[in-house]
């Protein structure tokens, strides 16, 4: 394996499944004594051009981002379409789904982490950017998320 694939090593974001947003984003807030930030759905297949396993998909995901200093806490409460967060939600439950990690050349580093058998599970794209889910949890026991950010 080679040294540094993603070329930084500063996570920049924990994903967390959740199956209420209002109730989770609430607990959180309260524990932190911050104000609870509004939960957003992602954009839809059309705009999103979301692809799960390698085919199309019309998943979608209600978001809501806490920032906490050097890093985002993104909980992720899944519709019941296909998807990484879908099946996570339905084989784990709730939990820790994934570490970020801000990346640049986000299609090299796809074929360069599955050239490494770390495949691609999902990927999509979103206002200023796209995002990767690689499956490297048999190696590193959680997904990876790579964030391009225009």
């Amino acid at each position: 394996m080679s040294k540094n694939m993603l070329k930084t090593n500063v996570v920049t974001q924990i994903g967390i499944i959740v199956k209420d947003i209002e109730k989770t984003s609430k607990v959180f807030a309260d524990f932190f004594g911050v104000d609870q930030p509004e939960a957003l759905w992602t954009d839809g297949d059309n705009k999103a051009q979301t692809e799960y396993k390698g085919s199309s998909t019309k998943a979608r995901a209600r978001l809501a981002f806490f920032d906490m200093g050097s890093l985002q806490l993104e909980l992720i409460q899944p519709d019941e379409n296909p998807s990484t967060w879908r099946e996570f939600l339905d084989d784990k439950g709730e939990g820790v789904h994934h570490i970020a990690f801000e990346v640049k050349g986000l299609t090299e580093k796809i074929k360069v982490m599955e050239s490494q058998n770390m495949p691609l599970v999902q990927k999509g794209e979103f206002d200023g950017g796209r995002y990767a889910y690689m499956d490297t949890s048999r190696d590193l026991k959680v997904i990876l998320e790579l964030l391009e950010i225009d």
